[in-house]
């Protein structure tokens, strides 16, 4: 039996937010205190994110993407880097669950393959004839230092070339696992932050290519949310997030994905998973819902969850 998920989509936010938003989201779901959650989301501004493990080296030019007006974040999954634009360029997902929220939900790559199924599924809804890869071996030596330039097991391609590209991190008994959904593209901004690239846009494509067309963000997420429930028959409630969810969230960018420290050597503060009933880490702000108040809910039309941003100040880096 599949667990209920909730259905979140939230503003385009920075990438400290959007990543300490993610954990926050785990580690309520391995708590108890919050559902699975299927999550749709975009960035602004434009940032480069790099994955766990992944060194900061001259392959990325740091400099450059600070002259582009780009950000810079580290993920908590792993993997390469990925260059993501605003709304109109890509739409980004995310997937929080446990072990028995749906069938092989503890098993690394049964949850990319039931994830890629229901996207494979949802943008074939959109007219693209997108196939999902099987299972690829594993080089941790070969990683390139873009994400797009590889496709790994279960990520999903048209006529051989990656269009969406995912990362998972499992923790306990839970897992989050997220990715990018190519839209559209910036050839001359990739080729300029990844220079070590003999070409970044050589192995991937965009559903605009595929189309001819840009399919809107609401458009590709109706479609993926379809695609879930068509292929898992997942009920997805749109909900908001709790006013707990948005102080943990918070806490982890001032800890850890706002800190140059964890950005440039992958070491930040260390969150434990909450126990179910135990106080909330941190306080909202003023103005902010009081404790156990939703934010305010999204339909799955496209309304957008506001979420507020910390006072300025409070993120290093």
């Amino acid at each position: 039996m599949t667990t209920p998920f909730r259905l979140l989509v939230t503003e385009p936010l920075d990438g400290a937010l959007n990543m300490a938003l993610d954990e926050a989201l785990l580690l309520g779901r391995l708590s108890g205190t919050a559902p699975p959650t299927l999550r749709f989301f975009s960035w602004q501004p434009a940032t480069i994110s790099l994955g766990y493990g992944q060194a900061l080296d001259h392959r990325i030019d740091v400099e450059a993407a600070a002259t582009l007006g780009v950000g810079l974040v580290r993920r908590p999954t792993g993997g390469s880097a990925i260059l993501h634009e605003g709304p109109e360029l890509e739409l980004t997902y995310s997937v929080v669950a446990r072990a028995g929220d749906f069938e092989g939900a503890g098993d690394l790559l049964e949850t990319y393959r039931w994830i890629g199924a229901a996207l494979a599924a949802g943008i074939n809804r959109l007219g693209a004839p997108v196939e999902m890869v099987p299972v690829q071996p594993s080089d941790p030596t070969a990683m390139p230092t873009f994400c797009f330039a590889r496709t790994g097991s279960y990520e999903l391609e048209v006529a051989g070339l990656k269009v969406v590209g995912s990362a998972q991190r499992r923790q306990g008994s839970g897992f989050l696992q997220h990715g990018a959904v190519m839209l559209g593209a910036a050839p001359d901004r990739l080729r300029r932050v990844f220079p070590a690239e003999r070409d970044p846009l050589a192995g991937m494509t965009t559903l605009e290519t595929v189309l001819g067309r840009r399919p809107a963000f609401e458009e590709t997420m109706t479609a993926l949310a379809d695609g879930f429930r068509a292929v898992h028959g997942l009920e997805l409630t749109p909900g908001g997030l709790a006013a707990a969810e948005m102080a943990l969230a918070e806490t982890l960018v001032r800890g850890k994905y706002g800190t140059d420290h964890w950005t440039r050597s992958g070491r930040g503060m260390t969150v434990t998973t909450p126990r179910p009933g135990a106080p909330r880490p941190g306080a909202p702000r003023p103005g902010a819902p009081h404790p156990g108040a939703p934010h305010p809910a999204l339909s799955p039309e496209g309304s957008w969850v506001s979420v507020p941003s910390p006072p300025k100040g409070e993120r290093a880096g």
